[in-house]
C-alpha cells in the first residue's frame, strides 16, 4: 500500500516502553493505517530501525520487523511527522518532580508542554491529539490551552487513552486487552474524536471492551489502577512480615484469601516490593492530588501503601544481615535477577537497586547477574566505587559467594544446577529467595541455608 492510499496517519511521539510497543501492534492489526515513531533520541530511533531493539519485551521484535518498512516506520523528523499526522499519541516521559512545588510527589509536566508547544507549531490541519502518557486530573485542559492559544485557528481534540499494558507481556496486553479507555470532552466534536480511536481499537477488539469516559475519568482510572495493584501487593508484603514472626506460610495464607471471590488471586505474591515506572510515580501523584484538594486523610493512606513497600525492601536486607552473622563485611553475594520484573530489562525503581545499595552499604561484595538488565544495572549502581561486578552468567555470580540473593522471578533461575552452585560456594551458603520462586525443600536437602519471604526459615545452624 503507498503512503498516498493510507486511511489515516497516527503519529506517536516518544520510542519508549510504551510508545515502542503500543504502536507495533496498532501497525500490526491496522495495516491501511500508517503509523510512525518519532523521537528526538537519534540512538533510540536507531536502534528501532535495527536488529537489536531498544527494550526488550517478548514477542515485539515478531511484531516490529513484520511491519516496519510497510505500515510502521521510526523516524527523527518530528516537526514534519506532526505536520502530516491525523491523529497524535503523546507518549513522552513524565518523571516525578526532583524540585520546586510538588518535588517528589507531582509529576513534572516539562516535556507534556514542551511537546503540545511543537504540536501547534507544526500543525496547519486538524489534529486528534491522544494523551498516552500518565498525566495528572485534568491535564488535558493545560494542553487544550497551549493548543488554542494565540491565533492558531487549527482544531485540536483532545482524548485520554491511558495504557494498561504489565511490562513483560505489553504485547498479550495490548492485542488481547482486559479494555481499552477512551476519555473524551462531552460535545459533538469530543464525540466524533473519539469515535475516530474507537475505529482504530475496533481493527481487533471487541466493542464491548472499549469503554468510553469523560476525560477526568479516564485521566484518573490509570492513577486509580496502578494504585490498587500497588496496594495489593503491600498489603500481601505485610502479612508476609507476619507471617515470618508467626511461623505461618504465606503462599498459604494468599492462597486461602485470594479464592475468595470477592478478592481474587492476582497481586497476592509476596516478595521485595514492587517496583517499575508506574506504581510509585503513579501513586504519589495521587498523593499529591489528594493533598491539593485538602483530602489530607485520603493521602495518608495512599502514601502509606509507599511505606510498606519500602520498609519490605529494608526487612529484606536485614533479615540477609541477621541471618549472617550480624555483618557483610568482604561477603560475596550473588544476586540474581536486576530488572524490576521477569521478561523485561527495565530496572525502573527495581527494588534491586535500593537492595544492592544497601548491601553495598554493610561492605557487602556484590556479583549481578540478569538476563536482559546487566547495561542498565551497571547505569543504576555507576559510581559505587568496586563493590559490585557484573555478568550473565549465574554460575560464575555464584562462583565463591556467601549467598544468594534472588530479586526477580526469572524462569531460567528455576532450572539452574544448584547443586553445582552449592558446591562452588562458601559455606555455610545462605539462599534468601526474595520471590518465594525456587523449591525451599530441595535447595535444604542440598545443604542451603533458606530464607524465603513470608514463611519460616531451613536452616542446618
Amino acid at each position: 500500500m503507498g503512503r498516498e492510499q493510507f486511511v489515516k496517519k497516527i503519529v506517536c511521539i516518544g520510542a519508549g516502553y510504551v510508545g515502542g510497543p503500543t504502536m507495533a501492534v496498532i501497525a500490526n492489526k491496522c495495516p491501511d493505517y500508517k503509523v510512525t515513531v518519532v523521537d528526538i533520541s537519534q540512538e533510540r530511533i536507531d536502534a528501532w530501525n535495527s536488529d537489536s531493539l531498544p527494550i526488550f519485551e517478548p514477542g515485539l521484535q515478531d511484531r516490529v520487523e513484520n511491519v516496519r518498512g510497510k505500515n510502521l516506520f521510526f523516524s527523527t523528523d518530528i516537526d514534519g511527522e506532526i505536520a502530516d499526522g491525523d491523529i497524535i499519541f503523546v507518549s513522552v516521559n513524565t518523571p516525578t518532580k526532583t524540585f520546586g512545588k510538588g518535588a517528589g510527589k507531582a509529576l513534572d509536566l516539562q516535556f507534556i508542554e514542551q511537546t503540545a508547544r511543537r504540536i501547534k507549531e507544526n500543525s496547519t490541519s486538524p489534529k486528534i491529539v491522544i494523551e498516552k502518557s500518565t498525566l495528572p486530573v485534568r491535564a488535558a485542559e493545560t494542553m487544550a490551552a497551549i493548543l488554542h492559544s494565540g491565533e492558531n485557528s487549527v482544531r485540536f481534540d483532545i482524548l485520554s487513552n491511558p495504557e494498561f499494558m504489565a511490562e513483560g507481556t505489553a504485547i498479550q496486553d495490548m492485542e488481547n486487552p482486559d479494555r481499552i479507555l477512551i476519555g473524551s470532552h462531552d460535545t459533538p466534536e469530543g464525540d466524533t474524536a473519539r469515535d475516530e480511536l474507537v475505529k482504530v481499537y475496533e481493527n481487533w477488539v471487541p466493542r464491548e471492551k472499549i469503554i468510553t469516559t469523560k476525560l477526568w475519568s479516564s485521566e484518573l482510572s490509570k492513577l486509580v489502577a496502578n494504585a490498587f495493584l500497588a496496594q495489593r501487593v503491600s498489603s500481601i508484603n505485610s502479612i508476609a512480615a507476619v507471617c515470618e514472626a508467626t511461623e505461618a506460610e504465606v503462599t498459604e495464607v494468599a492462597d486461602a484469601v485470594g479464592r475468595d471471590s470477592r478478592i481474587g488471586a492476582k497481586f497476592l505474591k509476596a516478595g521485595v516490593g514492587f517496583g517499575g515506572s508506574c506504581f510509585r510515580k503513579d501513586i504519589l501523584n495521587l498523593v499529591y492530588l489528594c493533598e491539593h484538594y485538602k483530602l489530607d486523610d485520603i493521602a495518608q493512606f495512599w502514601n502509606s501503601v509507599i511505606e510498606v513497600n519500602d520498609n519490605q525492601m529494608e526487612r529484606f536486607v536485614n533479615r540477609i544481615l541477621q541471618a549472617m552473622f550480624r555483618t557483610l563485611v568482604d561477603k560475596k553475594i550473588a544476586v540474581f535477577g536486576f530488572a524490576f520484573k521477569p521478561d523485561t530489562g527495565d530496572t525502573r525503581d527495581a527494588p534491586a537497586i535500593y537492595i544492592c545499595k544497601r548491601l553495598l552499604e554493610e561492605r557487602a561484595r556484590i556479583s549481578i547477574t540478569d538476563p536482559h538488565a546487566i547495561p542498565s544495572a551497571r547505569k543504576d549502581l555507576a559510581g559505587i566505587d568496586g563493590g559490585a561486578e557484573f555478568t550473565e552468567a549465574p554460575y560464575e555470580a555464584a562462583k565463591g559467594a556467601h549467598a544468594v540473593a534472588l530479586l526477580t522471578e526469572w524462569d531460567e533461575y528455576k532450572d539452574l544446577d544448584y547443586q553445582k552452585i552449592y558446591d562452588s560456594m562458601s559455606k555455610p551458603a545462605f539462599i534468601f529467595d526474595g520471590r518465594n520462586h525456587l523449591d525451599h525443600e530441595k535447595l535444604f536437602d542440598i545443604g542451603f541455608n533458606v530464607y524465603p519471604v513470608g514463611k519460616p526459615a531451613l536452616t542446618h545452624i
